[in-house]
């Protein structure tokens, strides 16, 4: 529900936390969307096996997954023969990729359903611990958030492998966080929510390239605890939040996902890495590191990318991937540049590297 009611989704919430408005760059402008809440416990999703909470990771999230668009293309069988594609942002990074490499593995086995996998797009998305920490304190030290002494001391005391959690790294780390002060990380350039009970609960939106309520996040927790919402959304009564803390610790986490990407990649999928450039979190420097690694031949030099006359962003083509910035967006790209993001998406899907594109 972040990603349908807050970004890429048909609607968005007005301020006043209570009605809706048409997002007239959704995705689904140009495709049919699916939008699955996971692992199970996640937002409105549940499971009747409550053993099911008790050791969530990575592997069980995929799994899970595929069980379900396994289960949805049984009940849809229309759309079997469709071309299926993936997106996801931040620790989809994970999921995404994931859920891809088990589609392949099971589509195997041809006795079952087939999933016409296309390929998989993944937004500022952590895909490898090691590049993907050193990414963001580079970008931090980059945008002046943080001091030369305080990066110095970060690239001498941690080793972004093993645990850095104590000692002079964990000092180190916490005094840039200090440093930061109060920015969203997710998008240093965007205005915070200062007030959390007072904010504009008159207004009505628009979904443009220049405006996003600083605090969207409470209108739509707000929304999505309507007990009138709920019942619309045929959900079981729900405390629903942002964030949901898992009791037990979660079982499997990989510290890289670039073998499975390079997986994809040798199985012809098309691959999409797309990065908001104001994102401090998972930020492009930190996409940047992890495909690197990979070492893939160049063939598209880095180059700007264009909507409008306007340059969207910019791109480099790999054999085998595709890397693409969006000019001015954060972390959640579709939220804070959702034109810009409509035109990528669009593209992805043509299997088009953009130059020029108008909508």
């Amino acid at each position: 529900m972040f990603g349908a009611m807050g970004e890429l989704g048909p609607f968005r919430i007005n301020s006043d936390a209570k009605t809706l408005f048409r997002n007239s760059y959704a995705w689904s402008n140009v495709a049919n969307m699916l939008f699955l809440e996971s692992p199970a416990g996640v937002g409105f999703s549940y499971s009747n096996t409550t053993s099911d909470y008790d050791h969530p990771g990575d592997k069980k999230t995929a799994d899970d997954a595929y069980t379900f668009i396994i289960n949805w293309l049984e009940r849809f069988p229309q759309y079997k023969t469709h071309d299926f594609y993936i997106a996801g942002e931040s620790y989809a990074g994970h999921y995404v990729p994931q859920l891809a490499y088990t589609i392949l593995r099971k589509n195997k086995n041809t006795k079952q359903t087939v999933i016409n996998i296309k390929g998989i797009a993944i937004g500022n998305a952590w895909i490898d611990d090691e590049t993907c920490m050193k990414g963001m304190y580079d970008y931090w030290w980059s945008h002046a958030i943080n001091s030369d002494a305080t990066h110095d001391a970060i690239f001498k005391y941690c080793n972004f492998v093993n645990d850095s959690s104590t000692g002079m790294c964990h000092d180190s780390t916490s005094k840039a966080w200090d440093e930061m002060g109060e920015v969203n990380v997710y998008n240093i350039y965007a205005p915070i929510c200062l007030n959390h009970e007072q904010r504009n609960t008159s207004a009505t939106g628009s979904v443009s390239i220049d405006f996003f309520d600083p605090c969207w996040q409470d209108i739509l927790v707000s929304y999505l605890n309507d007990s009138a919402v709920q019942e619309a959304f045929h959900a079981r009564p729900t405390s629903w939040d942002i964030c949901r803390e898992y009791i037990s610790i979660w079982n499997d986490s990989a510290v890289s996902i670039l073998p499975i990407i390079k997986y994809l990649i040798d199985n012809g999928q098309r691959l999409w890495v797309f990065s908001g450039d104001t994102d401090a979190r998972v930020p492009i420097t930190s996409s940047r590191y992890a495909i690197n690694t990979l070492n893939l031949l160049i063939e598209t030099a880095w180059r700007p990318w264009y909507l409008n006359e306007e340059v969207g962003g910019y791109l480099e083509a790999y054999k085998g991937l595709l890397l693409i910035t969006v000019r001015g967006a954060g972390h959640s790209v579709p939220s804070f540049q959702p034109r810009r993001a409509l035109a990528l998406f669009t593209s992805f899907l043509g299997g088009i590297v953009p130059h020029h594109y108008k909508m």
